[in-house]
């Protein structure tokens, strides 16, 4: 059989697949044009391990006639014997190819996938490992149904495109990489500002915002009685009861101070103050009710409305992205009046008249640093 042109689609994946943005639509369009060409593919995925504190690995799955399919690897499943059992990861542990032609009587069936893909009628398995420029492996597969299964010709097109398939997918996945590292460690719309370009110390905009400041109950006794690693479980236990609640009612994780937690909820042309604060209140509650189910935990939280210098603080090329300003003070004072009160949220004026009805007036503090007394108000229901 004569060699197949591959060439059209090798220029393709070194010119960086420029009309295909998302990794799934370069896969197809990859398998696609090799189905054209005359490579009979039934199926095909590509495998690419991830930096992310939740998944372990993406897959891009292709079948003829159909969009590529995105699912993702947990790092729960990376600890399973299917996936230490399965040709991927002996691809990933090995750096080498997988060829089984299962459509043979005598082809050895070594991994348990190649069951379930020979009573799905393959017959052929190829997997080959795509190379990243420092050296992680990660992988392909090709799978036919063709009778016979892949011929010479068919497998030294599909390796004619891997090294350059590689090159394409080491871009897209350094890009999601960068993104899933700043949303994690800085916030998902802190993220967008520093991927925009606001890198510089200096960078910084005054902003509106309804300001979260907690602190977990009796955390300096606990630190003092416990071992490190029972602490930090603690802790971790305990940002769980907030850090859903604040990101599914709009609100932004800025830092992690200790047991102390720093978050936004922006005033936008879209989210007037009031929107603002109602988010804020209710990620409260559910913040307070997920603390409640934990036995013996306890947490003070302080709300506030008022404007923040927003953006990059620090020296040098170390910097840190966070808000400053007065209202963050005030919001930090509010919270030792919770403590000292035995309440579990406690909110500034500017904050309570946005959210009157669920608001019972506590009376005026002497805060350090403010000149005039503040009010300060409670949760109703608290």
């Amino acid at each position: 059989m004569s060699p197949i042109d591959t060439s059209a689609v090798v220029d393709w994946l070194i010119e960086g697949a420029p009309d295909c943005i998302p990794p799934q639509a370069v896969l197809k369009k990859l398998c696609d044009a090799l189905l054209a060409a005359g490579v009979p593919l039934a199926r095909a995925a590509v495998f690419v391990r991830t930096l992310h504190p939740l998944v372990a690995g993406r897959r891009f799955g292709w079948r003829p006639g159909a969009d590529a399919e995105v699912s993702e690897l947990k790092y729960e499943v990376v600890a399973t014997s299917g996936y230490a059992d399965s040709p991927v990861n002996y691809v990933f542990e090995k750096n080498t190819e997988v060829r089984r032609p299962l459509g043979r009587a005598d082809c050895p069936i070594d991994f348990p996938i190649l069951t379930e893909l020979r009573e799905g009628g393959v017959t052929d398995y190829f997997a080959t490992p795509l190379r990243f420029t420092f050296g992680q492996v990660h992988a392909a597969t090709w799978a036919t149904h063709e009778p016979g299964g892949f011929t010479d010709a068919h497998i030294e097109a599909i390796r004619s495109i891997v090294a350059p398939l590689a090159r394409v997918a080491e871009v897209r996945a350094l890009t999601r990489t960068s993104t899933v590292l700043l949303d994690t460690y800085v916030g998902h719309k802190t993220g967008d500002r520093v991927r925009a370009g606001s890198i510089r110390r200096g960078d910084t905009e005054a902003i509106r915002a309804a300001i979260w400041l907690s602190d977990m109950r009796g955390f300096t006794s606990l630190a003092d009685r416990e071992k490190p690693e029972t602490l930090l479980s603690v802790l971790n236990r305990y940002f769980d009861c907030q850090v859903p609640a604040i990101t599914a009612h709009g609100g932004e994780v800025l830092k992690y101070i200790g047991d102390g937690l720093l978050a936004i909820f922006p005033v936008t042309d879209r989210i007037d103050p009031a929107a603002a604060c109602a988010e804020a209140l209710a990620a409260a509650h559910q913040a307070r009710a997920e603390v409640a189910k934990v036995e013996g935990m306890r947490f003070g939280l302080a709300l506030h409305l008022g404007e923040v210098l927003y953006g990059n603080i620090g020296s040098g090329d170390r910097l840190d992205f966070t808000c400053i300003g007065p209202a963050v003070n005030l919001a930090a004072r509010l919270e030792k009046i919770a403590g000292q009160l035995g309440r579990s949220v406690v909110a500034s004026r500017e904050f309570a008249r946005y959210c009157a009805d669920a608001m019972l007036p506590l009376g005026e503090f002497k805060l350090a640093g403010f000149q005039e007394a503040q009010f300060a108000f409670a949760l109703k229901d608290d």
